[in-house]
């Protein structure tokens, strides 16, 4: 049966798996039909053994060709595994004159392969269809035509044209146009994203890792209605998708720690059993004074009954199941043993900037002086910082801007930037001034009780405030800060809720920031001030005692900190081609929700592993009994081969764990929420 380790490329099996022609299922069909045609020979029909002894031979062709072949692939590679016990089985039938029993072992040994062999293809099925999402061709724009080229052809800078309702063939940006696409199967995202061209296609392609999320497109996404022209920024072999599909293979290959331990264990297991069917063969014929051919047959019913097929297929079933559910909610999970392990992780430690915020500035508050509308305080704040390139600036005009009405709109001109205070300008014949309290009493002005009662308050809560005055008089104050997302919250608790005993945030920024982020967001410990070393020493920190450790972050800046936690998850991998290659897991988009479900996943996996393990040893701990006592071959195969099935359908439970249930209990934002008037209460 299938071993502990993934068998060799160059195995029939194998090959035939991959390549979608089930010979084994034919062979093993065939070996049923001579079988079937053998007992009516012998026993309907009486016919001589001339008849159907040759129907049984050929039994032990069909049902053993892909056996004798994986065993002796096994044998070269020094390890003796479950194939080379039928095979022994086999023969020792033959030898003694039982050729029916050892051609219904190798019948329904062959058989059990072939459908093991069917039922994990679907679950390799599950992870192989993302290679097959990009389109196999691209209608390239050059010059006035637009002309259809393979997509291995598309070289960076290429102009491609997406039609409404078809696949995006490459990773790139939108240049012209706007439309919708689901990214569902990159990302996981459920729903449609909006994409928006390029303010400047030419500095796009300059530095395309900079281009915002609504313009980047990825390949193997299917467009909405819209069409657009897009600028590829990678190589058909160096698209997220086909990065993706070339680590999920990987981690198809890399084992969990149970699957090591099994491994191990058969190495020692299978020569014990040769030596134990060695000496119930000795008892009989020395003890019990049998002849050879009932005592020989006697241990090859042992043989069968303890081989632990269904023992070595029991954890790769399941985590390969699992890889394939993961990938299919945009979590990309690195083998057995990031999935096996994290359902065992007790303390978390999460990045601030990206993870558990937006990692970008935005309006948090606006606190409008007394006497002041704050429609007006709006309005002046959106005339002066658009001028302004200034990161601040952005997010006043990023987020302000669509909510100052047509009327209340202004112009602003003059702007003069002053270091370390803010910006001044004029609106009309009033100076406006746009920054912190240094700037104010720099220009001889002294913030009222309430304006300075509001500054107070928001530093106290982590923003980063900017008094506005006009004209002498005060408008009010601007409160920006990094905004937690609306998930973290959610994602704390339910983290807490599956039993993770430390919940930690790191963070470079000062402490009263970090603070402030770490109760919004209800976090148990907020560290901040952290240099990219600091993060690795209160990980190593955390883990102390042999605690495993789990880092979130993006992948980039926390590489180091990830590195050295049992486990590192990268966010919004879909982007970053670091994350995808330095993270156990990555979550393709920007979805802090998805760690409770890939969390939950994890333990899921290793329940159906325990139960898989548990049920292997217990058929061979009654099998082994009753095949001494007397039990013959033909039932005990039976059960044997019927319990790997068992034991492989149980497995692909996990293909529709959750399934739409992602984000139970966690709402999802895609970008931060829009700031209303603050009270100051």
């Amino acid at each position: 049966m299938t071993k502990a380790e993934p068998v060799d490329a160059s195995t029939s099996s194998q090959d035939s798996a991959r390549t979608g022609r089930p010979w084994e299922l034919y062979f093993a069909i065939a070996a049923g039909v001579t079988y079937a045609s053998g007992l009516i020979a012998e026993y309907a029909v009486g016919a001589p053994g001339a008849v159907y002894i040759p129907l049984f031979l050929a039994t032990y062709f069909f049902g053993g060709y892909f056996t004798v072949i994986e065993a002796f692939s096994a044998v070269r590679r020094g390890r003796f595994e479950v194939d080379f016990l039928m095979i022994v089985a086999a023969v020792g039938a033959a030898a003694v004159g039982q050729f029916g029993e050892g051609a219904v072992l190798l019948f329904l040994f062959s058989l059990g392969h072939a459908l093991e062999e069917y039922a994990m293809s679907r679950a390799t099925k599950s992870i192989e269809a993302l290679a097959a999402l990009a389109p196999r061709t691209a209608a390239v724009r050059v010059g006035g035509v637009v002309e259809e080229r393979p997509v291995e052809a598309l070289v960076l800078g290429d102009v491609v044209v997406v039609r409404p309702n078809s696949r995006v063939p490459a990773d790139g940006f939108v240049s012209v146009g706007d439309t919708a696409i689901d990214q569902s199967a990159v990302t996981g995202e459920s729903i449609p994203v909006e994409k928006a061209a390029v303010p400047d296609s030419t500095a796009a392609l300059a530095r395309p890792e900079g281009v915002a999320l609504e313009s980047r497109v990825f390949a193997g996404t299917v467009n909405g209605p819209g069409a657009f022209d897009m600028v590829v920024t990678a190589a058909a072999s160096d698209s997220t998708l086909a990065r993706v599909v070339a680590l999920v293979r990987e981690a198809d290959t890399t084992q969990s720690p149970t699957q090591r331990f099994i491994d191990r264990f058969q190495r020692i297991y299978v020569p014990a059993v040769i030596l134990g069917v060695l000496a119930v063969l000795a008892f009989g014929l020395v003890v019990l004074s049998e002849p050879f051919a009932d005592a020989f047959y006697r241990a090859m019913v042992v043989l069968v009954a303890a081989s632990p097929c269904a023992l070595a297929i029991a954890t790769p079933a399941a985590v390969l199941a699992g890889l394939a559910r993961s990938a299919r909610a945009g979590v990309l999970t690195k083998g057995g043993g990031p999935l096996e392990n994290l359902a065992k992780v007790r303390a978390i430690a999460f990045d601030k900037t990206g993870t558990l915020t937006w990692g970008h500035p935005s309006v948090t508050d606006l606190a409008p002086a007394p006497g002041t509308r704050v429609d007006e305080l709006r309005a002046v704040a959106v005339a002066v910082e658009s001028l302004s390139d200034h990161p601040l600036a952005g997010a006043i005009v990023r987020d302000l801007s669509a909510r100052v009405a047509a009327g209340d709109a202004l112009v602003a001109k003059d702007l003069e930037g002053v270091t370390g205070r803010g910006v001044r300008a004029m609106i009309g014949g009033d100076e406006i001034l746009v920054g912190n309290l240094r700037m104010m009493t720099d220009a001889g002005l002294t913030l009222p009780p309430d304006v300075a009662a509001d500054v107070d308050r928001l530093q106290g809560l982590g923003r980063t405030t900017m008094v506005i005055s006009r004209g002498g008089r005060f408008l009010g104050v601007i409160g920006v800060m990094d905004q937690p997302r609306l998930e973290s919250r959610d994602t704390l608790e339910a983290l807490r809720r599956d039993g993770v005993s430390e919940l930690v945030m790191m963070s470079g920024d000062n402490q009263q920031v970090a603070t402030a982020v770490g109760e919004a967001v209800g976090i148990d410990r907020a560290m901040g001030e952290l240099l990219p070393e600091d993060k690795v020493a209160a990980i190593r920190e955390l883990g102390r005692g042999g605690r495993l450790t789990c880092m979130v972050g993006d992948g980039v800046n926390d590489a180091p900190a990830m590195a050295n936690a049992t486990i590192g998850i990268a966010m919004g991998a879909a982007g970053s081609t670091v994350a995808l290659e330095t993270a156990d897991i990555a979550l393709m988009s920007d979805d802090l929700g998805r760690v409770p479900f890939i969390r939950r996943l994890s333990r899921a996996t290793a329940r159906i592993i325990r139960q898989n393990l548990i049920a292997a040893l217990a058929i061979v701990a009654f099998l082994v009994p009753a095949s001494l006592i007397g039990l013959e071959m033909g039932p005990i195969v039976l059960v044997h081969e019927g319990s790997t099935i068992i034991v492989v359908l149980n497995a692909l439970r996990l293909l529709r764990f959750e399934k739409d249930g992602e984000h139970r209990g966690i709402v999802h934002e895609d970008r931060p929420g829009m700031p209303g008037p603050s009270t100051g209460s």
